[in-house]
């Protein structure tokens, strides 16, 4: 091995070349930061971009707000909103934004310039849904689980596209849940006196106002309306009477009658938590006859009642004094159809038409009654329905108690805020497949279920509350 012996001569000099050369470094560092005049030194590196909501939780009647950010400013950008429903079926809808000059977009002030709506619509995503391209043919998007929410995926893609256009380039997503029932809402199911249907009640041990809730001849359990009552503070009983396994049958026949109705009543006025001396009553088509026929006929005393869109009678031929009706599909003398073989069910409840022996003697009622009209319903003759309602009152000396909402281009299906229209959907497939006509144009539809909902929880805080 050889080795290398410095004298301390040499490590004297390479050491003074060493710091020569750092102190020149540092001079020419010097200099280039006094030619640049001290300016900081920034990142090339963009934040990706972002798309929030705002809350990502939220009960189906509120709103919520959606921004996109750090995007090209002034740029054309695309959100998309897709969902499933319980059926397994895409629904979608898109608008197109340019952003701002800070490379923002939000919805809530920001106005869309194409796509499934136009303008500032803050929840436009939610109520111009429809089935995405290919679907099946007559769908109506329903909630059947409430204690499970609507999950929706949004995303913010590049450029003004259309889903149907094929791929695209997503730059952000956000998914949203959305709930008919609030935390601590209980959902029990009832099966007492023969009665059938599912009691909501808030959290807390009451007692509360309530509801019994009604929907048309569509049959069923329809619970999701009620569960948003018990989440606005209301007990609810959504009750059914017609096409549910547990009634009497046929299933296409309402087999029970005015005493069925009177125990469902009953039920909610003696229950524990219930204020038996605040319940209301809220009917939507066939519902809004039944709603009438409850509250004048059957001996109860509902403090306020809410009518969507439906008759002063019966649109089918009672078989007994209770109300017990024949087979609605029996009774097609009134049904007429479009060019494409759509049924439209709105001669049917022309008050010419009713069953006379049914129509309820509206100058006996004795509380509030609220009237929402759709104006393009196409399944029931709601104008002239609430018109009767209306002069039979004034007639009565009693047109304190009428309170009418009517909106232009609404249907038939007026519902909770926010959520999607069907103008035409699927009403049976047995003996035949028949498609109905419920009416209403997306964005007015929209506008006047978002302005019912306010006025219809306005209306059942002043009558079953104050």
């Amino acid at each position: 091995m050889v080795r290398a012996h410095l004298s301390v001569t040499t490590i004297r000099q390479l050491i003074e070349m060493k710091m020569s050369t750092c102190s020149g470094v540092h001079r020419s560092l010097a200099c280039l930061h006094r030619a640049v005049g001290g300016v900081r030194w920034k990142s090339s590196f963009r934040q990706a971009p972002l798309l929030t909501a705002a809350p990502v939780r939220s009960l189906i009647d509120e709103q919520i707000s959606i921004t996109g950010r750090f995007l090209p400013p002034d740029s054309p950008v695309t959100v998309r909103a897709r969902m499933h429903s319980e059926e397994g079926d895409l629904w979608e809808s898109f608008a197109h934004y340019n952003t701002t000059a800070d490379g923002t977009v939000n919805l809530t002030q920001d106005h869309s310039v194409g796509g499934s709506y136009l303008g500032c619509e803050p929840m436009g995503l939610f109520w111009a849904l429809q089935p995405a391209p290919g679907a099946r043919e007559g769908l109506r998007l329903r909630k059947m689980n409430v204690e499970t929410p609507i999950v929706m995926l949004m995303s913010l893609l590049e450029g003004h596209v259309s889903p149907s256009e094929g791929p695209s380039t997503e730059l952000a997503v956000v998914t949203t849940e959305r709930w008919y029932m609030a935390p601590g809402v209980k959902r029990i199911e009832i099966r007492q006196n023969g009665v059938v249907g599912t009691l909501f009640l808030p959290p807390g041990p009451g007692p509360f106002p309530a509801v019994l809730d009604l929907w048309g001849m569509g049959g069923g359990l329809v619970e999701y309306r009620s569960a948003l009552f018990a989440s606005r503070g209301y007990a609810s009983l959504s009750l059914a009477y017609i096409g549910h396994k547990e009634l009497p049958g046929p299933q296409n026949t309402m087999n029970v009658g005015d005493s069925y109705f009177k125990s469902a009543f009953q039920l909610l006025e003696d229950h524990p938590q219930v204020d038996g001396s605040r319940i209301g009553i809220m009917g939507l088509s066939f519902g809004v006859y039944l709603t009438l026929r409850i509250a004048i006929n059957l001996g109860v005393k509902p403090s306020c009642l809410i009518c969507v869109n439906g008759p002063v009678g019966s649109t089918l031929k009672l078989i007994d004094p209770e109300g017990r009706s024949s087979n609605f599909e029996s009774e097609q003398k009134y049904w007429t159809y479009d060019d494409q073989g759509y049924v439209s069910f709105k001669a049917v409840s022309l008050p010419a038409n009713i069953v006379p022996a049914s129509i309820v003697k509206v100058e006996r009622l004795t509380c509030p009654l609220m009237y929402i009209v759709g104006e393009d319903d196409l399944s029931s003759s709601a104008i002239e329905n609430a018109n009767l309602i209306e002069e039979t009152l004034s007639a009565a000396g009693k047109s304190q108690l009428f309170t009418r909402l009517s909106y232009p281009g609404a249907g038939h299906l007026i519902e909770p805020p926010y959520t999607p229209n069907a103008r035409i959907s699927l009403w049976s497939v047995k003996p035949k497949k028949v498609m109905t006509l419920w009416g209403g144009h997306t964005a007015p539809h929209a506008a006047a279920q978002e302005d019912s909902w306010k006025k219809i929880l306005d209306f059942m805080e002043c009558h079953l509350r104050r």
